[in-house]
């Protein structure tokens, strides 16, 4: 019982006895300047931008675009086309059903459009032009005649 009563807990942190000064931030000695500040990196944004295909543009300013992407089936494990309609402001009314666009991420114009349409060139146009720059200049067999 003696022994019980010798381990007297005797801290100067109990009841708040102690000095402030004591409970400071260690100081560290191999930090001896405090460290630059971050440099300024932008947001990382997940899908900032996406490509589809105009489905619906009767309506003013606004296209209906449906964007095509793959998934991984859940019980299947095969890759499944998933498509989404997401409605996109157009303020030339430039776009026509057909035209492939691709989708910005924008601040939310209304309820549900928060990405702006941006025109995408044709592959097939750029290729068909190549082609036709690197033809050989020589005329078919219909055309000799």
């Amino acid at each position: 019982m003696s022994l019980l009563q010798s381990l007297k807990l005797t801290t100067p942190f109990l009841h708040g006895s102690s000095n402030l000064s004591l409970l400071s931030k260690p100081s560290s000695t191999s930090l001896a300047s405090p460290p630059p500040p971050p440099t300024f990196l932008p947001p990382i944004r997940a899908m900032k931008s996406m490509q589809g295909r105009v489905v619906c543009a009767t309506s003013d300013k606004t296209v209906a675009v449906e964007v095509v992407r793959l998934a991984p089936h859940p019980k299947y494990k095969r890759r499944v086309r998933k498509k989404k309609k997401y409605q996109a402001h157009d303020p030339d009314n430039q776009f026509k059903v057909g035209d492939v666009v691709q989708l910005e991420k924008s601040r939310p114009i209304s309820k549900t459009k928060t990405f702006v349409a941006i025109p995408v060139p044709n592959r097939n146009r750029a290729k068909s032009q190549e082609a036709a720059a690197g033809e050989l200049e020589i005329p078919l067999e219909s055309q000799q005649a």
